[in-house]
């Protein structure tokens, strides 16, 4: 009996309208367009503006556009998992909410937090159900309204972080494609140089936690770029060695996008030269579990059938890891 796989069968995104580029940036904090690019790559991204308007907008509209392109009844869906550190609420699931909206009446739903490689664990996790014939439609999602926990006050991050985000229909197959491999990680220890100070259980919201603007994200930049250089290159390296694969055999890198310097040395360190990189950040930035889905979305008319692709990605917690999958439909 041939094994099972969980195969990609369908990808889409959405992004908000709002462009906040560099220069509207220089008008915020003390910082310039020249500066920004050099460091990041980064020239603009994109903000969700409006009353009420949380990461389930942004997951609700990518799961329609992807219903729609793959010709899916929202009934037919088993499970979604939304990967996402800008959940609407600590609870319901945004999951639930993008659940009830899409009309996924059938389904069950939950989010993970993974930080930037949440989509990479939701995607593995995904994969599970349909491997073992639990489920034969599973959609995940990355999605994220950094916004809401960016300090615009704070040149160090509010340079970084976009709203955004994207998702992908799994369906099982037979063939010899789709989620082949997967190697995850976390250090706890990283922690401490890149979080959210207050909100959560450990020091819930007060009066002087909001005065102490102690709700936004809080990045040691040096110590993170160290961590994710070395760790989202090496896992990279490790899955091509353990599957057997050069450089030569990889059709696209599908990296986080973070910070352009981190990719480059992913890439560097897998052998592939910049031909066989996904880039998008110089107009996203970093949509944190939106980045990857986002990639796949605005690579898609160029993959095709039985393309070698590694997604590699390196996240607060620390979390890192990389996916290796073999594309599975040609471009429509």
């Amino acid at each position: 009996m041939k094994k099972k796989r969980a195969v990609i069968t369908g990808v889409h995104a959405w992004v908000p309208d709002y462009v906040l580029t560099n220069q509207e940036l220089e008008t915020m904090v003390e910082t310039n367009d020249e500066w920004i690019t050099t460091r990041t790559g980064i020239k603009e991204r994109r903000i969700l503006k409006g009353e009420g308007q949380g990461t389930s907008v942004i997951g609700t509209e990518a799961v329609k556009g992807l219903l729609e392109k793959t010709n899916t009844d929202p009934e037919e869906i088993d499970l979604i998992i939304c990967a996402t550190v800008t959940p609407d609420m600590l609870f319901p699931a945004t999951a639930n909410i993008i659940a009830d909206k899409v009309g996924a009446k059938n389904s069950y739903s939950f989010d993970i937090s993974a930080a930037c490689s949440g989509f990479l664990y939701a995607l593995s996790i995904g994969s599970q159900f349909i491997e073992n014939g639990v489920h034969k439609k599973v959609i995940v999602i990355g999605a994220d309204k950094m916004s809401s926990i960016v300090n615009y006050e704070d040149r160090t991050t509010c340079i970084i972080f976009g709203d955004g985000g994207g998702a992908v229909l799994l369906e099982p197959t037979e063939e010899d494609y789709g989620i082949m491999d997967a190697l995850l990680h976390t250090d706890g220890s990283g922690a401490d140089y890149l979080h959210m100070r207050a909100g959560g259980s450990r020091k819930p919201a007060t009066l002087e936690t909001v005065r102490n603007r102690e709700h936004y994200v809080f990045q040691e930049g040096s110590t993170v770029f160290k961590f994710a250089v070395t760790n989202m290159a090496e896992v990279s390296a490790r899955i091509m060695a353990k599957n057997n694969l050069t450089g030569d055999d990889i059709a696209w890198l599908v990296p986080h996008q973070a910070n352009k310097r981190i990719i480059d040395a992913t890439a560097n360190r897998m052998g592939i030269g910049p031909e066989k990189v996904m880039l998008n950040i110089e107009k996203y930035g970093n949509t944190t579990a939106g980045t990857l889905p986002l990639c796949l979305w605005d690579y898609e008319s160029q993959l095709k059938k039985g393309d070698n692709l590694v997604l590699a990605a390196f996240g607060g917690g620390f979390t890192w890891g990389a996916v290796y999958l073999k594309w599975g439909y040609d471009p429509k």
